[in-house]
């Protein structure tokens, strides 16, 4: 889990290519730069895996690019060649700093579940430090979500008093989790998802060599975040998928021994990243069964008992993480809920 959560957070950084979609939010920035009403914090919102830390990353680049003809008047893109956007990009540039999660000091070593007071401090004392190479100072926090509460009230007071040239960029999937005062101190920008091409582009780069037809089940399933599809393309998602719709197929009835074979799946320590993916499309193919239902004009009982089944098999996979239940009992109760859906009144 560590090399993947590292894997996750670096990708953006190293990534050269050009950005894929969100104009509106690039067209901001550069508005910004252009007429010199650059805020120094600003709050990148969106759902996970949709280019947040991306955006946050090229945004970096662009500011801290020594040379103003290494930019451009109307993009954030800057040349991967440039001196300063290569130290960026291998993460030496010293007028730039990331805050994450960081490991524990004592074995076994791992993330820890929160970002701490004790990082936002070290980082506050980077930001009153003369800059080294660029005008700006640059800290990213990915995601800022993650920050207790002392490490919100520990970054507030930067905010607060921010050192001149400064430029705070945090990176929250549930911005709701941030204190009030924290959020009403930042330049908002919520970023949406890509649409179903974009989400192929990112794909392709990252080395996908699905079809078209699968690539597009995967990017409805990832709901328009490229990050989300390339990890559950990797996680063996078109498979699974292919399982769950020959599983509700012929609801309500139940091919038992097809149930019992994708059960089978998840077993053991390498059945754990299967077994979420399943959960997460499972969740999917429900809501827009749901959502199906409901635009479609159907009421009553039919709709009424999909909406009590999503409820309960929510609350069942919840309760099976914090008790630890068999996960291929966990599979087997699901679906018994969806042919109990699925029958007629």
């Amino acid at each position: 889990m560590s090399d993947e959560l590292i894997e996750r957070i670096e990708r953006p950084r190293l990534e050269t290519g050009s950005l894929i979609g969100h104009e509106t939010a690039r067209q901001t920035i550069i508005q910004a730069r252009n007429t010199g009403r650059m805020a120094h914090a600003w709050l990148i919102t969106g759902p996970a895996g949709i280019g947040k830390a991306t955006l946050a990353w090229r945004f970096a680049r662009h500011v801290l690019a020594a040379s103003d003809a290494a930019l451009s008047d109307s993009d954030i893109e800057t040349d991967p060649a440039h001196p300063d956007v290569r130290k960026i990009i291998a993460g030496a540039h010293p007028d730039c700093r990331l805050i994450r999660r960081s490991m524990t000091k004592r074995s076994p070593y791992r993330f820890r579940t929160e970002i701490s007071v004790e990082d936002i401090r070290d980082s506050a004392t980077f930001l009153h430090h003369t800059a080294a190479m660029s005008d700006w100072r640059c800290l990213i926090v990915d995601a800022a979500d993650e920050m207790n509460l002392n490490a919100q009230n520990a970054l507030l007071k930067v905010l607060e008093e921010p050192p001149p040239r400064t430029l705070i960029l945090l990176v929250a999937h549930a911005p709701s989790r941030l204190l009030p005062t924290i959020r009403s101190r930042c330049r908002a920008l919520p970023l949406h998802p890509l649409s179903g091409e974009q989400v192929a582009q990112v794909m392709a780069r990252a080395g996908s060599d699905l079809a078209p037809d699968e690539m597009q089940i995967i990017s409805d399933i990832s709901g328009g975040s490229p990050g989300k599809a390339i990890d559950l393309a990797r996680a063996g998602g078109l498979e699974l998928y292919r399982d769950l719709s020959q599983l509700v197929e012929n609801l309500p009835k139940l091919d038992t021994e097809q149930l019992h074979m994708t059960s089978d799946k998840f077993a053991g320590a390498a059945g754990e990243a299967g077994y979420r993916t399943f959960l997460e499309i499972l969740n999917w193919w429900m809501l827009r069964r749901i959502r199906t239902d409901a635009t479609s004009g159907v009421r009553g009982g039919g709709l009424e008992r999909w909406l009590k089944a999503w409820e309960n098999v929510n609350e069942l996979t919840t309760r099976a993480d914090s008790v630890n239940l068999d996960r291929k009992q966990v599979v087997l109760n699901t679906f018994f809920e969806l042919s109990a859906a699925a029958k007629t009144a």
